[in-house]
């Protein structure tokens, strides 16, 4: 009998392990305060839901232990009522990663999409199919999630994100059958999410995926045994990330890049020499014109 409660123990204590180590520790929360007189109790159980969604699904084909899981926040903000539980609204996502041998997270992901409308009915399951897509708002969860994932694992070894940026492209064209704001293709919008998967699958931006790799890997994670090789580094992979603002400086890339990146560039660059400092300044300067502001306060 004893053994029996063992191999039941093993199983039971086995299954909860697996139940939590998905891939992303996400927290979601829904903002309501642009419209008046918001459903809470829809609305929670939506916030409820779509947690549920982000967490429990599988979303890579990596093992996870718990304290390995992606961190991702998002916040959905309701916008408008366009009818009976259809809304139209944003959201703003952030992820970050663990830089290796210290306390530091360094932001991957800070992104704003506002050409969302989805539908939701009290008491709506979400879940998600590779298969299909009938549900916008779970297209959209799960196109991020792909995204996040493939930032991540970017980060870690080249081009380590390809597939889940691949299956983000998937779900963007499968969801343009739903006929909803954000999936047209090329439409040239900052925050189109069938754009963003395009270019982070597309050859010729190969070279952000070398600038991604070589930052965080070969720059951020050297910093802790050595501060100076590593800072070097990471300026250095700026010159790939330059490539690709000569081949498209256009690209929706360099938006993620320039709201995730650019005050952490800022911060390695101001312990540099001052010729360094000043390649630095014009470099970003150049390619994002809209932060110059900041930028300049590296003296």
């Amino acid at each position: 009998m004893k053994h029996y409660f063992i191999i039941y123990f093993l199983f039971v204590f086995g299954s909860v392990q697996w139940m939590q180590a998905q891939d992303l520790n996400a927290k979601l929360t829904i903002n309501t305060q642009r419209i008046q007189s918001p459903d809470t109790q829809l609305f929670s159980t939506l916030e409820t839901n779509l947690n549920q969604l982000l967490n429990e699904h599988k979303w890579t084909d990596a093992t996870f232990s718990v304290s390995e899981k992606i961190e991702c926040s998002i916040t959905l903000i309701i916008n408008e009522v366009l009818s009976a539980n259809t809304f139209s609204a944003e959201i703003q996502i952030s992820s970050r990663r663990p830089v290796y041998n210290s306390t530091y997270a360094s932001p991957l992901f800070n992104y704003r999409d506002t050409q969302i409308e989805f539908s939701y009915l009290p008491g709506e399951s979400l879940s998600f199919s590779s298969m299909t897509i009938d549900n916008n708002i779970v297209a959209v969860m799960a196109f991020y999630a792909n995204i996040v994932a493939g930032l991540d694992f970017d980060s870690f070894s080249p081009k380590g994100g390809s597939p889940y940026f691949a299956r983000a492209l998937e779900i963007a064209n499968m969801a343009q059958s739903l006929g909803t704001k954000g999936w047209e293709a090329f439409s040239g919008k900052e925050n189109n999410r069938y754009d963003l998967a395009v270019a982070l699958t597309e050859e010729r931006m190969a070279d952000f995926h070398t600038f991604w790799y070589d930052y965080h890997r070969m720059g951020l994670d050297e910093m802790a045994a050595n501060a100076t090789r590593g800072r070097i580094r990471v300026i250095e992979s700026l010159n790939n990330l330059k490539k690709m603002y000569d081949a498209r400086s256009s690209s929706i890339l360099l938006t993620v890049v320039g709201e995730a990146k650019t005050d952490e560039i800022l911060r390695i660059a101001s312990e540099a020499n001052s010729e360094e400092k000043q390649s630095v300044k014009k470099l970003l300067n150049q390619m994002f014109p809209t932060k110059s502001g900041l930028i300049n306060q590296l003296k």
